[in-house]
Order: C-alpha cells, then structure tokens, then sequence
C-alpha cells in the first residue's frame, strides 16, 4: 500500500474539477479525493453536487463546490482566483463540461452549432488558456486532462456538431503538449467509450445499444469507477510524468475493431 500511494497518492495536491457536477466527472472528482486530493467540483447547479460532496466527506476527503459558467470567461478568472484564495494553489485541471444534441445535420441551426462549440471546446480552451497561464507563470508542475470523445477519433452518427467540437480538443490538447512540454505542464485527452449516466441515457435506444454492444469486444457498457485508474495516472506525476499529448481512451475495446 506505501507503493501505490508514492505512486498514485496526490495528498497536498489540489484539483479543479470542471464538469464535477455531472456523473462521469463526479467520479473523477471523487477518485482525487480518495487519493488525497483536495477537490473543487465546478459545475452550474450546486444541487447535483450535494450527493458527490456527501460522499467525499463520508471518508473524510476535502471537497467543496464552486459555481462557474465556462461559457464566460470573467466567471473561470473569478474560479481560479477564488480556488487559488481558498486553497492557495492548484495542481491539476480536469476540463469535463459537455452537450450533445441529436439532429440531423440540415436541420441543424446555427444557435445549435454556437452551442455545440461553445460547451465542448470553447470552455476548454478559454479554460487551458486561463489556467494554463497560471500553471506557466507559477512555475510548478502541473496536469491538465481534458475529457474527450470517442467521436473526437472518428465520427459517431447522430452527433456532427458533438464530433466536430470534440476532434478539436483533441487537436487542442496535442498543441498544448507540446507547447508546455518542457515547462512540465502536462496535457492529456481521457477519451472514455460508452458510459450511459443520466445525462446522455435519452440518446442511446435499443437499437443504438445493440449496435455499440456489437462492436464492443467486450460485449457491455462502461461504469463511471471503470475510469478511476486512468485518471489518477494522468493526474499524478509519479504515475504519469511521462505521459503528455495522449489519447488515454478507456473503451473495453470499442476502438480496436474496425469491421
């Protein structure tokens, strides 16, 4: 147990957890605190962080939540001044807001496409930018891991705008590795498979869970822990500070097969 807190543990560490409110990055917040962290779950509505916060404080983990919007940049400044206020610094950034809508691509409207890119990559970048700068000047360390997409790697049907917006974050986090490379800001893409939560369960039917089943070799959908090891890899530096500008895709083998 010693090895695998000097390798995974990230006591006095602190992250921000963008999306932490929703199920998939709640987890992921949860993870970090059991493993030391300090966590800040940012997220729109303080009502869906409530259970999160419960369970965190259930074994005694330091959690807390912090409302912001990421389409406003003022509201991310004003995040990082108030995290950095609270609990003097952070370490490490998990960029997790997302929407999908489902519409055919003609009858998509321009305030969908704005929206689509304004949640899935803009957030992201306007965030990568705000605290990317903060890592630079601070001159320590850090992890930045933005949540992917299996339709960042190749389209998924029903979703163009969603796809568009999250290959771009994949092209962004690979950019921003090698940018900050040598100031040991790493910058990674977690790309989980299929994850049905209660956000995104309305999108997937019958037929499109067969149809994800039967190309999964594996033969069944993700649960959210199933993501805890690799975001604690790419979180700590003892068990990823080689690691910067991948695609960490957790998929029970969606990816792999290709007929």
């Amino acid at each position: 147990m010693d090895f695998l807190e000097s390798i995974f543990g990230l006591k006095g560490k602190t992250a921000v957890v963008i999306g932490g409110t929703g199920d998939l990055c709640g987890r992921m917040g949860i993870a970090l605190a059991r493993a030391g962290a300090e966590v800040i779950l940012v997220g729109r509505n303080p009502e869906n962080a409530f259970e999160k916060l419960a369970e965190i404080d259930a074994f005694d983990g330091n959690a807390w939540f912090c409302k912001a919007d990421t389409s406003s940049r003022e509201d991310l400044e004003q995040l990082l001044a108030r995290v950095v206020d609270r609990s003097g610094k952070v370490d490490i950034l998990i960029n997790g807001a997302s929407a999908n809508i489902i519409t055919p691509f003609l009858e998509t409207t321009e305030d969908e496409l704005e929206n689509m890119l304004n949640v899935n990559y803009k957030s992201v970048f306007r965030a990568c930018q705000i605290f990317g700068r903060y890592f630079v000047d601070r001159g320590e360390p850090a992890s930045i891991i933005n949540v992917g997409s299996l339709s960042g790697l190749r389209p998924v049907s029903w979703a163009f705008n969603y796809s568009a917006a999250k290959a771009a974050v994949h092209n962004l986090t690979k950019n921003l590795a090698r940018e900050w490379a040598d100031q040991e800001i790493r910058v990674n893409t977690l790309v989980p498979g299929f994850f049905p939560n209660p956000e995104n369960q309305n999108k997937i039917d019958e037929s499109r869970a067969l149809a994800i089943l039967r190309r999964t070799p594996m033969s069944r959908f993700g649960s959210a822990e199933e993501l805890t090891g690799a975001i604690l890899m790419l979180a700590s530096r003892s068990a990823g500070g080689f690691i910067t500008g991948e695609e960490i895709v957790v998929d029970g083998g969606y990816s792999s097969l290709s007929i």
